[in-house]
């Protein structure tokens, strides 16, 4: 039979493929996280007719004579470049702007993929459409992931104040016997909450001021300072209005209900005295019990739980995958890819080391682009119809060569 005749039909085999990958392709042009693909052409091994032969004193060189035969696939490519975001508003649908892979697990096996498509289950787990579970960080120092449950019932237990910060600046430019008062709410053993009148009195001492804690600057005696803290000179070198001198050990304080006490301790050691404005800062720790109020997940994949005593804890920090050959995963379905031999190993950190950062209430498109794929399917319609020509030549060749007998 005519070598031309197999030719065609491995042709006709290969845009045959061709059309089927862009046929899935324009399939999936909306579906979220969805990496398209491209069927690229070789040819298959050539007959050698005649032999390449070297040039000689009386002759050139002879190049060889070969007819090839056919074609074969070369590669059906997975294309991995991102795609756009497409804004949506819904806390749980998630986007990754740059490199990476969110990971899901079923069981032990382990998925990845690029749609951020999520939902909660009846159990506060963090799942895809299929109800594989998300995976994230929960210890940030063991650098283990796991799956994450978010509880809308948690609970924050409420914490005793132990530590008082006090930041900013006392300005060095204030009169002798000047107040500044700030108002501070701080949590005793039982979890209840009181407010404290914390007063910062300048002192005719230089430099030095009187700190008096939940007291009537106006009663009569005047009450006596609580403790005195001290700061270097607004232009002294080389620390010009550095804290130097401070309480020494805890301080109880007196709660308003007069039937409690606290032992904190103050830490003035970021405080100082310029002369800039006054801004100082009292910034008490603990906290009343809490009751999870909404959730929200930032750009850096953790997922923030807000309470309604104000406080705000991290519930996790979304893992993503990176890999050194991506075009090695192997289509799992349902938007998923798997590890490969030729993929390489999993690279697990956080978003934004090494990776692209989360974009919360945003999904991302798929990579197909309609006119190109169009543009393609055009010349692939086109190279099966010439290989069907180059079948029926050879048919008719042959049909010449049985008519040939008659």
């Amino acid at each position: 039979m005519l070598r031309s005749m197999y030719s065609g039909i491995s042709g006709m085999k290969n845009f045959q493929t061709k059309l089927d990958v862009i046929g899935n392709n324009i399939a999936n042009v909306n579906t979220f996280g969805f990496k398209k693909g491209r069927v690229t052409f070789k040819d298959t091994m050539n007959q050698m007719v005649a032999g390449a032969s070297a040039a000689q004193d009386n002759r050139g060189g002879k190049n060889p004579m070969q007819v090839g035969l056919g074609s074969m696939l070369a590669s059906i490519d997975t294309i991995h470049t991102g795609a756009s975001l497409q804004t949506t508003g819904r806390s749980l649908d998630l986007g990754i702007d740059g490199d990476g892979y969110f990971i899901v697990k079923q069981g032990n096996a382990e998925f990845y993929s690029r749609a951020g498509n999520f939902y909660l289950d009846d159990k506060g787990n963090l799942v895809n459409g299929d109800g594989y579970k998300v995976q994230a960080f929960k210890d940030l120092s063991s650098r283990e992931y796991s799956d994450v449950a978010i509880n809308v019932n948690a609970v924050l237990p409420a914490t005793k104040t132990e530590k008082v910060a006090v930041t900013e600046n006392l300005s060095a430019k204030t009169i002798d016997g000047a107040v500044y008062t700030q108002q501070i709410k701080v949590v005793d053993s039982n979890g209840e909450e009181h407010k404290i009148d914390v007063h910062f009195k300048k002192s005719a001492t230089a430099n030095q001021w009187d700190v008096y804690i939940n007291k009537d600057l106006n009663a009569t005696p005047a009450p006596a300072a609580d403790f005195q803290i001290a700061f270097n000179a607004p232009n002294a070198a080389p620390d010009p209005g550095k804290f130097t001198t401070g309480p020494t050990s805890s301080f109880t304080i007196d709660l308003p209900d007069n039937t409690n006490q606290i032992s904190v301790d103050f830490d003035f050691s970021k405080l100082t005295q310029l002369n800039d404005p006054t801004t100082a800062i009292v910034n008490p720790d603990g906290n009343t019990e809490g009751r999870l109020e909404s959730f929200n997940i930032g750009a850096m994949g953790e997922i923030n739980g807000v309470y309604s005593n104000g406080q705000v804890s991290t519930l996790g920090v979304l893992a993503l995958a990176k890999f050194s050959n991506s075009s090695g995963l192997t289509k799992a379905g349902n938007n998923l890819f798997q590890a490969s031999i030729n993929s390489g190993t999993p690279n697990i950190d956080f978003p934004g080391n090494g990776r692209g950062s989360i974009a919360p209430g945003a999904l991302e498109m798929s990579n197909v682009d309609l006119s190109e794929e169009f543009t393609e399917m055009i010349t692939a319609q086109r190279g099966f119809q010439a290989n069907t020509r180059i079948i029926t030549t050879s048919d008719e060749i042959l049909q010449e060569l049985v008519n040939l007998k008659r």
